[in-house]
């Protein structure tokens, strides 16, 4: 990639990121334009070109997704509050629209989301984020770290990946139950299995909360558990709210191979340091840990 072509990437980069961090507030055109330093005459055509969808459904896909992980995932906040952060002046505005994207109202979203025509719905958003500005990782981005072993509690997601978010849902609410708040406990996820060349049916992922204290029988299937000590490769991940698999690819593809390093014997898992929708998009940061011998 040619100078003059990062240069252009990076001023896109900062209207993805202004976007973000001001979903609640006006997001205009020739404040866009600004924030990228183009001509407000046409970075509505150089954003459609480059992103592969309109400024105006960017920005809507944006709110939508951080609406609708806060209707699943957040039930603390009310439907009128995520509403009125999507941009909406009346619930009922939100509600056709939301409906009329996802093919459910947000009240019955929030209780028992249908998560197919959902993934279906962000694809182009999520390929205009993903593929068009895929960030490059190198060896430098790489440490290796000892680690202790860490105690958590695990319940297991096991089938088609589109459906993860309902056990997302119940790991959530049973977090709750038991008062592991994710402040205080640490977040991990533990990738038994590849979605691109797994099944559907076959699909493992482990939910993993950390804590010192033993998990009591209880109807969610919740167990304790033990993710080992020992050398890792660890790569941080930033603004990158559900695909880990560039990074991930890295690692295997390019960095081991490289390294001299063996595998362990655990599987890849990752740490949540920060959580979206509590935090902008591009400001989400996971840490992928390849264990190692």
């Amino acid at each position: 990639m040619t100078a003059a072509l990062k240069n252009y990437h990076a001023r896109m980069q900062r209207v993805l990121e202004h976007i973000d961090q001001h979903l609640d507030g006006e997001l205009n055109l020739e404040a866009l334009s600004d924030v990228a330093a183009f001509s407000k005459y046409h970075f509505h055509r150089q954003f459609t070109a480059l992103f592969g969808l309109s400024l105006h459904r960017y920005i809507q896909l944006a709110r939508m997704k951080r609406a609708s992980y806060q209707l699943a995932f957040r039930d603390a906040i009310s439907v009128t509050e995520i509403a009125m952060d999507a941009g909406y002046e009346a619930p009922d505005a939100f509600a056709r629209a939301f409906r009329q994207r996802f093919g459910q109202s947000p009240q019955v979203f929030r209780k028992s989301p249908d998560w197919e025509p959902w993934l279906a719905a962000f694809g182009p958003f999520d390929n205009a984020r993903r593929k068009r500005m895929q960030k490059t990782y190198t060896a430098q981005d790489v440490t290796i770290r000892e680690l202790p072993p860490t105690t958590v509690a695990i319940m297991q997601h096991q089938g088609d990946p589109a459906t993860l978010g309902t056990t997302i849902q119940r790991f959530i609410a049973w977090r709750k139950s038991v008062g592991l708040n994710p402040k205080i406990s640490a977040t991990f996820n533990i990738f038994h299995s590849d979605p691109r060349m797994t099944p559907p049916a076959e699909f493992r992922l482990d939910l993993c909360a950390r804590t010192d204290r033993p998990v009591e029988p209880n109807v969610e299937g919740v167990r304790s558990g033990t993710i080992p000590g020992g050398r890792c490769a660890v790569l941080r991940v930033v603004g990158e709210v559900d695909d880990l698999e560039p990074a991930a690819l890295y690692l295997y593809r390019d960095w081991l191979p490289s390294s001299g390093e063996e595998l362990g014997d655990f599987p890849l898992y990752c740490q949540h340091i920060t959580l979206f929708p509590d935090a902008s998009a591009h400001e989400v940061v996971k840490e992928l840990f390849l264990p190692l011998k």
